[in-house]
Parts: structure tokens; sequence; C-alpha cells
């Protein structure tokens, strides 16, 4: 089930929203300018499946959003426990699993918006918004588009299992600008959801 929890970016022990009413997630996060949709995630796909077989399977949604937005790339990041999507050896796994996951844990932004759509699984979006963190746990079905320049950071934890379907104006996909603050420290980690 989504869910979203405001905090102060100040006082992260205590929460000044928590909701799973997904019109009450679109609507808090629409008030400070991100796009939050619950669409159709009914293909067969799963954690760890090749990024070919996701994007054949979301062929239509990702064409209608391509043309509806303009997007210029798409990629999917598919990721399981076993890191299967990672590499074959045990420890190599491991540790790129960390350090995959350790590349989003930072506070960051991006010179474009940041659109994912969960095709299966969860992550943990925290999103750095004028004086709050919003901390949106988007599950299978969830849209979310993070406006250019919003300081956040994503756990994806440290058993991942989702597949996201990124889109990007930018040709070069993925590029994050590292704020350099320590404050995604301070806040939770999907292992604690």
């Amino acid at each position: 089930m989504s869910e979203i929890s405001v905090f102060a970016d100040n006082d992260p022990a205590t929460e000044l929203l928590h909701s799973v009413d997904p019109a009450e997630i679109a609507a808090t996060l629409a008030g400070v300018g991100v796009r939050f949709e619950q669409w159709q995630a009914n293909a067969p796909v799963k954690a760890g499946d090749s990024d070919e077989k996701v994007m054949q399977a979301y062929a239509d949604d990702i064409a209608r959003l391509k043309d509806n937005e303009g997007y210029q790339t798409v990629d999917v990041i598919s990721l399981d426990a076993s890191g299967n999507q990672v590499a074959q050896d045990p420890e190599i796994k491991a540790k790129k699993l960390l350090e995959l996951r350790q590349k989003f844990l930072s506070e960051h932004r991006h010179s474009e918006d940041e659109v994912r759509f969960f095709v299966d699984g969860q992550g943990l979006f925290s999103l750095h918004i004028d004086g709050k963190v919003y901390e949106i746990l988007c599950q299978k079905g969830d849209l979310i588009s993070v406006p250019a320049n919003t300081p956040h950071w994503f756990d994806m934890g440290p058993a991942p299992r989702f597949v996201a379907i990124r889109f990007f104006n930018n040709p070069e996909g993925w590029v994050a600008n590292y704020t350099g603050s320590a404050i995604a420290d301070s806040f939770s980690r999907l292992e604690s959801q």
C-alpha cells in the first residue's frame, strides 16, 4: 500500500502527516508541485526481469507518456534481492547492490524531472521541499514525477525488489548533482518501513 509521511526537516522524530489514502497522497504532493498517480500495472513482469521484457510489456504506456510529455529516453531498473540484474558471483552481487543503494541515498538534484512508474515492488522516495521532508513509499502501480532541481533521495532497501520504468528528457539518462547535505542520514530507510 502506498503511503506518505511528512516531517519538518529539522525534526525527523515527529510526523506531521501520515496517509495511505491515494487521493490525499496525490493532493499533498500536488501542493508542492509533485505529480503522483496510480496507474494499472498488470503486465506479467517481476523484479529481476530483463529491461527488454519490461519495456515490451509496457510499450503502450511508455509510448503514451513519451508522446504526451516529450521524454527522450526511457530505461528500466529491475532488481531483486538476489541481484539477478547486477552480477553472477554472490560476493560481487552483495557489493554491487550496496554500492547501487548508496548511490541513491545521498541528497541530490536533477536538472530535469525525475519520473518513475513502479510496475513491481516498492521504493522509498524522500523529497526535501520548503523546510519539510516528504517520504513517499511507492508501490506497484505508482507514478511519481519529482520536479527538476528538487532535493531528494531514494532508498531501494537492503534487499531490493522492484521494477521501475524511468523517463528522461536528458538523453544521458540519470545524472545526479549531489547537494553535500547529510540530511538523508537522519530520516527513514526502507527496512524500517
